[in-house]
Parts: structure tokens; sequence; C-alpha cells
């Protein structure tokens, strides 16, 4: 394991786990790699709307309801960008728990949370059975968050090398489960599979893309459950959808795209066709409503992906952030628009 200067930017795979990867189909000259077509899919325009990058005030977060959480039904609840706490089969789940105030190794520097800073939500947080990391980037791997939660979560899923991270903030190893693509594993009941994304990772310079990245599938007794992670357009989806699918709930991203890097993020209108592709049956769209990492609109992610979603006939729900979605049945698209007019 090679240790940087300051914990926050992590760790590099050791040498042992490196000489594994070099075993792996998309692993190659010490890289993971996402072998799909060299061509993109067909462009999207841009549309930038030319609204406000973030919101004039705040967005308000409503105290979490531990109590209704840990009620008996599968449900979500949004806590901004792509993190969320899910509660499937009995089991508190946390994915991509970025609760602190800024994207970014330095405190000063960076793209700063809309909301208040969320981080004291785990001083009355219950103990909680997994967390979930899609990959090891600023805006979904927090270093605070993680050395707040440490103690109190029973096993941490992560693709492969994010791992390193982990055990230098105190996690136990014993604690981490780490899984390549298309790789399965149980938990308590569950079913956990790591899925294909067309993305990168790192946290700094000289470590771009020594960790996997990727999506979850989490299938319980009820629900069906698919989270995408970053990632642009391409036929992962419906390879997914194919082998895992249908799901009862898809979050899918589709913010802070930009032409610039079409193969790192998609428009929401892809974003939507992915979750067609991957036989979701309702939808979340993730990776909006925290951080600015993009030129446009704040809230343009989920005006353009509603108005998708109407056209495929797509059930996609956008619930304020704190609010409890149950999982069980189906709810139809949101009246409440939230991010119109005074928050």
């Amino acid at each position: 394991m090679i240790t940087p200067v300051h914990p926050v930017f992590g760790s590099r795979p050791g040498k042992k786990q490196r000489e594994l990867f070099q075993t792996f189909d998309n692993y190659e000259d010490g890289k993971f790699v996402y072998r799909g077509p060299k061509k993109n899919p067909p462009p999207v325009p841009e549309l930038l709307s030319g609204g406000k990058t973030s919101p004039e005030a705040p967005i308000p977060v409503p105290e979490i309801d531990w109590k209704e959480i840990n009620s008996g039904e599968d449900h979500l609840v949004w806590l901004g960008h792509s993190s969320y706490i899910l509660h499937l089969d009995g089991k508190k789940i946390l994915l991509d728990p970025m609760l602190g105030p800024i994207a970014s190794p330095i405190p000063f520097l960076g793209p700063k949370r809309y909301s208040e800073d969320i981080l004291g939500i785990t001083e009355d947080m219950p103990e909680v059975d997994a967390v979930f990391i899609t990959h090891d980037h600023y805006d979904h791997l927090d270093y605070p968050s993680i050395r707040q939660l440490k103690d109190r979560v029973g096993r941490f899923f992560v693709p492969y090398g994010v791992g390193s991270h982990l055990t230098l903030w105190g996690v136990d190893k014993e604690k981490i489960t780490e899984l390549n693509w298309w790789e399965e594993t149980e938990f308590e009941g569950l079913t956990i599979a790591l899925t294909p994304s067309k993305h990168f990772s790192g946290r700094g310079v000289f470590n771009r893309n020594t960790t996997l990245w990727g999506g979850w599938v989490i299938l319980g007794t009820q629900t069906r459950f698919y989270t995408s992670g970053d990632g642009g357009y391409d036929r992962h989806f419906k390879e997914i959808g194919d082998k895992y699918g249908p799901f009862d709930i898809a979050i899918i991203e589709g913010g802070q795209y930009n032409k610039r890097w079409p193969w790192a993020h998609m428009f929401p209108e892809q974003a939507v066709q992915a979750h067609i592709d991957s036989k979701g049956r309702q939808m979340m769209l993730a990776h909006w409503g925290a951080f600015t990492l993009s030129q446009h609109s704040w809230t343009e992610p989920i005006e353009r992906a509603l108005k998708a979603a109407e056209k495929n006939e797509v059930n996609l729900l956008a619930p304020r952030i704190g609010e409890t979605v149950q999982l069980t049945g189906k709810r139809s698209l949101p009246a409440d628009k939230w991010w119109e007019g005074k928050l």
C-alpha cells in the first residue's frame, strides 16, 4: 500500500493486489480500463440553460426520521448528489455517503454543498449494516464522512482497489469486500453484484484508474435495486438489464455533464435511455442537487430528465432531499417541483 502526504488523498493498492489485478480482463498496463465501442453514441445537444449554477439560498434538509427508516417497508432517502440511505429487507444501507461540505481534498477550494453541512446526521444515525461505494472521486468517497462512520458500519462494499483508501482511514480490513465487474456475493440474504460503468477513478494526479469504479445491483426479497454509479452512456446498461433486471428502482446519474466529457457523465436524456435499457420500473436521477461540477444550471438535469421521462413514459421520482420514498408500490410523477421558486 502506497501512502500519500495527507490521508485525504487516500492510498494506492499494494503490490500483492496489483499482481491480482493483472489477471483481470479489465486491467492493462497498471490501470483499469473500460472496453467499450470505439465510437461514442450519437451526441446529445448540450442545451445549457444559462440559469444559475447553484441555488440562491441553501437547500433545506429536514431532520432525518430514523424511526421511519427503521420501519419494515423497503424505502430510500436521497441526501443530495449520489448519496442515499436505503432500507432493504430490514438492512440499513448507505450509498456513496458524501456528507461533507466540500467535494475537494482542500477545505477552502472546490465545489461547496448547496445545503448546510449534513455530517451531523451521523451523530444520531443508528448502526449501519453496509456502505456501498461506487468509486473514489471526492464527490462520492468523502474522507470526513468515512472517518465518522467507520466504527458504526458492519461492512463496506467497494470496487477493487478502493479498500486501500478505507484501510488507511482506519476501517478494519475484515469489514471490506472488494469486487470486480460482474462479480457477485451474498450479504445477510441480499444478492450483491458490481456492474460496469464507463468512467474513471483517482484522487490525485498520479493514481488515475489505479482503482476500479462501477455501479451496484442489490437484490432483496421484495425489491430489486440498481444504482449506475457515474459514467457515460453505452451498451453495458442493456447488458445489466438483461442479466439482473427488471429493477423496482434504478438510480441513474445524469448531472454535471458537458459535451467535452460525454464518456464520463450522461446527459439527462441518455440517463432516461439508460434506465430503459436496464429495465427499471421507477427511476431516480442522481448526481445533481448538491455540488456544481459543470456549467449547466443546477436545476437543468432534473428538468430535462422529466421531459425525457414523460416522452418515454418513464416513472421518474424527484423527492426532496431528506424525503422518504417508499419502494413498495408504484408512485406517480412528482407534482411538487420543489426546486422551483423560493426554497
